[in-house]
């Protein structure tokens, strides 16, 4: 009798493969996700000998890969796997939206997946551009922003009739509680500083 593919042994290799691939999701990848969860001492002692971090928040549901900190290299540094990326300001303060909209939704507790639509997302992120009278250029402008986040992983766009997208719970762990904490007072300052007169061009 042949057996299903849930009852194949834990592979290392299945798991591995898929972290260095990107963020491993429960809902998305389970397989990879149940090999990962059954060989995670394993799993990690393969990354620390390469100076990587194999994080996994099974609460959460998700995995990935980070950097081992410098001050926790050897003498002889391992260079790094895992690359800095430097974003915009405008993609970080959506990011940060994002963050408290999810901090929102556990908030009041129910479903598990934050689904916001592209217009929501318009609404969000416009107070925190420069004014234009070119409302077009504004919302390319924007549309340019969700594509990169949607790149990065931290949106994951849903076939439905209405332009929407899921806020993927692994920004939790790029944005911590201490951050957040902080949160207001550094959208208020962006907005400040993102008030003037209207320009005909958003940088």
């Amino acid at each position: 009798m042949s057996s299903r593919p849930g009852d194949e042994a834990p592979n290392l290799s299945i798991a591995v493969t898929h972290l260095f691939k990107g963020v491993v999701y429960r809902d998305t990848h389970e397989i990879p996700w149940r090999h990962l969860l059954q060989l995670q001492a394993q799993v990690r002692d393969y990354f620390t000998v390469i100076g990587l971090i194999a994080e996994i928040d099974e609460t959460e549901g998700y995995a990935y890969l980070r950097q081992r900190p410098d001050d926790q290299a050897e003498e002889s540094p391992i260079p790094r796997l895992v690359a800095r990326r430097q974003l915009s300001l405008h993609v970080s303060v959506l990011l940060a939206l994002l963050r408290k909209r999810l901090a929102e939704f556990d908030a009041a507790g129910g479903e598990t997946r934050l689904v916001v639509t592209r217009q929501q997302i318009i609404d969000m992120l416009a107070l925190f551009l420069p004014r234009t009278s070119n409302d077009a250029r504004l919302i390319d402008q924007i549309d340019a922003h969700i594509t990169k986040i949607v790149e990065l992983g931290f949106l994951r766009r849903v076939n439905d009739t209405e332009a929407s997208f899921e806020v993927r719970r692994i920004l939790k762990a790029f944005v911590d509680g201490q951050w957040l904490s902080e949160l207001d007072a550094r959208l208020t300052a962006y907005a400040a500083q993102f008030a003037g007169p209207a320009a005909e061009d958003v940088a």
